[in-house]
C-alpha cells in the first residue's frame, strides 16, 4: 500500500525546491554564470531530480510494481502500469542522467545544458507531478 501522506509530503518537498529555483532564476545566461547562482541552481536541480526519483520509488514500492534493479527501472515500471506516459519515462531517464553528471562529473558540467534545464525543462517537473497526482486519487486515505 502506498503511504499517501509520505507521497504527498515528497511532492510538497519537490514543490518547495522548484519554488526556490524560480526565486533565484537567473535573468539571463550571463547572470547564471555567476558562481553562486550557477552552483545554487545546479544543487536545486539535483535535489529536485532526487525528489522525483524518491517519489517514483514510493509509488513503485507502494503499488508493488516490481523490484527495480536500478533507478531507470522505476520509470519503466511506472510506464508499464500507465502511471506515467512513455514520453515522461524518457524525460525522467534524461533527468536522472543529468543528475548523475552533476553529481559525478561536477567539474565538467556544461553550463549551457544546466541553463537550458532551468529555462526550458522545469515544466517537465510540473508534468511529472500532474501525472503522479492522478495516482494519489486511487490511494485510500
Amino acid at each position: 500500500m502506498v503511504d499517501r501522506e509520505r507521497l504527498l509530503a515528497k511532492i510538497d518537498e519537490l514543490d518547495g525546491y522548484l519554488g526556490e529555483i524560480r526565486k533565484i532564476m537567473p535573468a539571463d545566461f550571463r547572470d547564471f554564470l555567476k558562481i553562486e547562482k550557477r552552483r545554487a541552481c545546479e544543487r536545486l536541480l539535483q535535489i529536485s531530480i532526487e525528489g522525483v526519483i524518491d517519489i517514483c520509488g514510493l509509488v513503485v514500492k507502494g503499488f508493488r510494481l516490481g523490484l527495480p534493479a536500478e533507478e531507470n527501472d522505476l520509470f519503466e515500471l511506472l510506464a508499464k502500469k500507465n502511471l506515467i506516459t512513455p514520453a515522461m519515462k524518457n524525460k525522467l531517464r534524461a533527468m536522472r542522467g543529468f543528475r548523475n553528471i552533476i553529481v559525478h562529473e561536477y567539474g565538467r558540467v556544461d553550463e549551457k545544458i544546466v541553463y537550458e534545464m532551468l529555462t526550458k525543462r522545469l515544466k517537465d517537473f510540473s508534468e511529472f507531478k500532474r501525472q503522479i497526482l492522478k495516482t494519489v486519487r486511487f490511494i485510500k486515505k
